[in-house]
């Protein structure tokens, strides 16, 4: 669909050429082969997952087992094994929402990693330890149909009448993503300034989408000039070929993502072992060459100014106030 460009980025050289090396312990890496292997249940995507998993298997010796699903299909299996007494995960690897529900069930241990000690201190929890990315949504636009000094400067430029009907989203009504970016405007705009843009932005009749891959597909293809989707999505699809590119706001809302070791983990050592190599330089640094927003230190993706980028984490909803904000949100953005 678009040729293929080679990917050029000083910021990512410098990131591979000044991270510190990071040595594991032989002890503990010795510890968990003998358990054999480690077992993570995760949302992290396929292909990402699998680039990092092979550095831990060559490096360390040590086979791993991935079960992959939507953050609340992780939670859901990971609290039911637990309460069951037959936890069959070392370490989970999801989104903050459902990483702080499981953490008030008790399901995980305290490991302070070494490799914690390289990510910035403001993305460290005191439970679940370093939040090893973000994953930030943003306005992208295409760049062939809306010149970049044309381009929005802010979220309340999405509002002017030339975007009536050709900004495209992921549908607040279905996609939880959404629901919870919407229903966290307030962290950027204030709360009455974000109930009236929600009200406006509803007004001008956006083009839903099911989820916030198709909203970036279809304005880096040009069907829609402008779209409200992931950040990362600059990258992927510029390598592609697409004429892309994101508004500069300052400020993002996004998601964190951790992992953690689980407090009846079947193989603790292998457990800690992954840990210790997946927020360690060489998986982070794969990490942001795929447009990821990594937060161990001095390492950032192939995107412009992405080291500019302040990061707010989107407020944490229960499943009560998921359904409250959709039913909300079905009258604001469904009404004919």
């Amino acid at each position: 669909m678009y040729q293929k460009l080679r990917l050029s980025s000083a910021l990512l050289a410098a990131a591979l050429i000044g991270a510190p090396v990071y040595a594991q312990d032989p002890k503990l890496v010795e510890a968990g082969k003998k358990e054999g292997k480690v077992t993570v249940y995760g949302s992290l995507e396929t292909d990402s997952a699998e680039a990092v998993f092979k550095v831990f298997r060559q490096k360390t010796g040590i086979d791993l087992e991935y079960w992959r699903a939507s953050s609340t299909k992780v939670m859901d299996r990971a609290l039911t094994e637990y309460r069951a007494g037959k936890p069959g995960f070392d370490v989970i690897l999801t989104n903050d929402n459902p990483m702080q529900i499981m953490s008030r069930e008790g399901i995980f241990a305290n490991y302070e990693s070494p490799s914690a000690k390289e990510f910035t201190k403001e993305s460290i929890d005191p439970k679940l330890g370093p939040r090893y990315r973000n994953v930030m949504i943003g306005i992208l636009y295409n760049k062939s149909i809306i010149k970049p000094s044309d381009a929005p400067k802010s979220l309340e430029d999405l509002l002017k009448p030339q975007y009536r009907g050709k900004l495209v989203m992921a549908d607040p009504t279905q996609h939880t993503t959404t629901t919870q970016w919407v229903a966290s405007l307030e962290k950027l705009l204030g709360k009455e300034k974000a109930e009236k843009f929600i009200r406006d932005l509803a007004a001008t009749k956006p083009i839903m989408v099911e989820s916030l891959l198709p909203a970036a597909e279809r304005v880096a293809s040009g069907e829609t000039p402008v779209g409200i989707t992931y950040v990362k999505y600059v990258h992927t699809f510029g390598e592609r070929g697409a004429p892309i590119d994101y508004v500069r706001l300052g400020k993002m809302m996004g998601d964190g993502h951790y992992l953690t070791l689980g407090n009846k983990a079947p193989h603790p050592n292998a457990g800690k072992t992954f840990i210790d190599s997946f927020l360690g330089a060489e998986s982070m640094t794969i990490l942001a060459k795929q447009g990821e927003f990594v937060n161990r230190k001095g390492i950032y993706p192939p995107i412009a100014d992405a080291e500019k980028i302040q990061f707010v984490e989107m407020h944490d909803l229960d499943s009560k106030a998921f359904a409250q904000k959709k039913k909300e949100y079905q009258e604001i953005f469904l009404r004919k």
